[in-house]
């Protein structure tokens, strides 16, 4: 009896799943550049004598009263700008379950376990080290998350461009990542509910799903009724952001005959720039702008809550996707692409320990009721995530000339057809139209060889 086929891990990507990786990194990636910006333009604000207009300004309420909408900049950018993030995320996650890589329960079950591992680990590190020094468990979900666009962003800045199987790989982690990161939210960070506020809301998620259902069309139509659904859930207790999930969730991410893009890959396309590029950064702007001194950063290591945040971004993220991984891959038979090497895996694992919008965001949520500790959180956030980042920097360039090399192959259109040859070698009119390059350059090297033959004779003659 023959052995069972095995199934190849982080294998070549489809080229219609490749070319959408692509585009929606290549997005995440600008947007990550301008998050590191946002960050870092919030701890120079913050640390400076301009600190006190820092502070005025994240403070400043605005908003009707009356509505229950009296919010701080601070609040608006993590409970309103947030939800447009939360809205991406629920498209991507309902493009992975219909028609990505989440769609396959076998080739799911590996990015799926590596995720949940590396979301355990983490709040089981953060438990660890809280326990033992005493401190408060309320925040084991701080370094549970993974900030796609900033680990992009760090790619961006030390030059390194990954192969597209470990892109795909490093997107589906932080979509699970996502999801989980959600459910979170919406189970343990939920307070005392209005279930006049939720029916209100769970109502305009029905009328929402209704009209996409009857193909109505019109921003006009959609953008108030999301401002109301959104308002709804503020005022029910749950957090808001869950409203942007459910209705990215509702989105259609299957294409039918004659359609060249979903109406959820259409309208993701052009919600993430503003996502990406506005709503995520604004929040960086005012949750990342804390005081940070010599104190403060050895407080960061003495404190068992920070602590437990830093070593559970810069450990437990690293060992539990990484293990988890390769306890699946173990179990499941399935052989890793012989063009890469676990070294790999765990290069970008330690890639995923940079943890810092939704890390911010459940940190500011878990210590509510003390802002001192919250912005040492937020500390241990921004330390932790820089630790992560230089290890993977350090260990993705051990391995850029092997990275840049994958790259420019899977790249290569030798025939300028705008489809990589690497797709086209099942193809006969790829190899004639190759066969045909090659004839019409060997032609030319013919001629170029007579004419030098010719000129050495020449020169050959005497005088």
């Amino acid at each position: 009896m023959p052995a069972p086929s095995s199934r190849k891990f982080l294998g070549r990507l489809s080229l219609p799943e490749r070319t959408f990786v692509t585009n929606a990194l290549r997005t995440e990636t600008v947007g990550g550049v301008l998050l590191l910006i946002a960050a870092i333009a919030a701890l120079i604000w913050a640390n400076t004598p301009l600190s006190d207009s820092y502070d005025a300004l994240r403070d400043f309420h605005i908003g009707p009263a009356s509505l229950g909408l009296d919010l701080s900049i601070q609040h608006w950018a993590a409970d309103g700008l947030l939800a447009i993030f939360f809205f991406v995320a629920g498209i991507e996650l309902k493009r992975e379950l219909v028609a990505g890589e989440l769609r396959d329960p076998k080739a799911a079950a590996l990015p799926v376990i590596a995720a949940l591992s590396g979301m355990a680990a983490p709040a089981l590190v953060y438990l660890v080290v809280t326990t033992v020094g005493g401190g408060s468990t309320s925040g084991w979900a701080v370094p549970t998350a993974t900030d796609i666009a900033f680990a992009l962003a760090v790619l961006a800045v030390i030059g390194t461009s990954l192969p597209s199987a470990l892109r795909a790989f490093l997107l589906t982690l932080a979509v699970v990542d996502d999801l989980f990161a959600i459910l979170i939210i919406a189970v343990f960070f939920t307070s005392e509910l209005n279930f006049a506020a939720l029916g209100g809301a769970v109502l305009g998620l029905v009328v929402f799903w209704v009209l996409l259902r009857k193909n109505v069309r019109g921003w006009y139509v959609y953008v108030p009724l999301a401002l109301v659904i959104w308002g709804l859930m503020y005022n029910s207790g749950v957090h808001a952001t869950i409203a942007g999930v459910a209705m990215g969730l509702m989105l259609r991410c299957t294409r039918r005959e004659g359609e060249e893009h979903s109406p959820g890959e259409h309208i993701e396309h052009l919600v993430r720039p503003l996502s990406a590029g506005l709503a995520v950064p604004l929040f960086a702007l005012f949750s990342a702008g804390v005081a940070i001194s010599g104190g403060a950063v050895g407080n960061v290591f003495t404190q068992p809550e920070t602590l437990g945040v830093v070593l559970g971004l810069v450990i437990g993220k690293a060992l539990g996707i990484f293990g988890g991984t390769w306890l699946a891959a173990r179990f499941t038979r399935a052989e890793l692409n012989e063009e890469l090497a676990w070294p790999d895996v765990f290069a970008v694992a330690t890639l995923a320990g940079i943890g810092f919008t939704v890390s911010l965001l459940i940190g500011e949520l878990a210590f509510a009721d003390d802002p001192a500790l919250t912005d040492e959180i937020k500390a241990a956030v921004l330390i932790g995530s820089l630790i992560a980042a230089v290890c993977a920097g350090i260990l993705l360039k051990l391995r850029v000339r092997k990275y840049r090399a994958l790259v420019e192959n899977e790249d290569r259109d030798d025939d300028q057809d705008g489809i990589p040859d690497i797709y086209e070698q099942e193809n006969p009119d790829y190899h004639l139209r190759m066969a045909d390059i090659y004839e019409k350059k060997a032609a030319e090297h013919r001629r170029l060889a007579e004419v030098a033959g010719a000129s050495r004779a020449d020169g050959d003659r005497p005088a």
